[in-house]
């Protein structure tokens, strides 16, 4: 069993799509492999940092691969239609919820420290505090397309896919993010700058 999965782990997530229309379960577990963490990560900064909501938007997402593996267009990249379908889960969510979402995004700030940088890290903790906070502020469209960005590491045409909307809407509301989290992070703008 291990063999056959390790030689499934050398095939694209595409061509791992085509095994799995055809109902093989071992094509499955490798994706799954591939991606869970990384769609658990998404979903728990986009809705509210719950982990156990994360979780379970998770395994809906992955059931909808196994009940529904036909809907993935194969002309498409796979991580970018995996990343529209939970960008159109977490759309419902909020609409079901019918508020704004009153959640930060978890930010990988491990930036080295020295040992005899105590400042330091606690300067580094009050800034991602207040980046949390001001990325909680933005609207959800502009929240969204960050996230992509610079914690997904998406490109803009793959957040123009996910989110379905044009290259130059994604590029406004990245601007429109950057802008508004400048304006609230201004505190922290060297003196010699403000």
């Amino acid at each position: 069993m291990l063999n056959f999965r390790s030689s499934y782990r050398n095939y694209s997530d595409e061509k791992l799509m085509k095994f799995i229309t055809k109902g093989d379960e071992r094509a499955f577990s490798v994706l799954y492999d591939r991606y869970a963490q990384k769609m658990h990560r998404y979903f728990y900064r986009m809705l509210w940092q719950e982990k156990q909501r994360a979780e379970d938007f998770t395994q809906e997402l992955f059931l909808k691969i196994i009940n529904k593996p036909h809907l993935y267009n194969p002309d498409r990249t796979f991580s970018t239609w995996l990343f529209q379908v939970a960008a159109n889960m977490v759309k419902n969510e909020y609409r079901r919820c019918s508020r704004q979402p009153e959640m930060t995004a978890d930010l990988p700030l491990d930036l080295p420290l020295d040992a005899s940088s105590v400042f330091e890290c606690s300067d580094r903790k009050f800034f991602k505090k207040e980046l949390n906070a001001a990325l909680a502020r933005l609207s959800t469209e502009h929240r969204q397309c960050f996230v992509l960005r610079y914690l997904e590491e998406k490109s803009i045409k793959e957040i123009s896919e996910i989110l379905d909307c044009p290259e130059g809407t994604v590029k406004s509301r990245l601007y429109y993010a950057l802008k508004k989290l400048a304006k609230s992070l201004e505190i922290f703008k060297p003196e010699s700058y403000r």
